[in-house]
């Protein structure tokens, strides 16, 4: 059971990580600074990646 809760909440955590991640790049600075130098801020990558990371692991505790 415990692992279950576990699980739920690294799913709705990742989801609203990974949500927040596409926020920032999405962002009009993020926009401008992409145009600009063809970058994308690191918050954004971590923040969409450690989101799907997240979700994948709450996935398999539910199990």
């Amino acid at each position: 059971m415990n692992g279950k809760i576990i699980g739920i909440i690294l799913i709705v955590v990742g989801a609203a990580l990974a949500l927040w991640g596409y926020n920032i790049y999405d962002s009009t600075s993020s926009q401008l600074t992409r145009a600009l130098s063809g970058d994308a801020p690191m918050e954004a990558w971590a923040g969409m990646v450690g989101g799907a990371i997240a979700v994948l692991i709450g996935v398999t505790r539910l199990k």
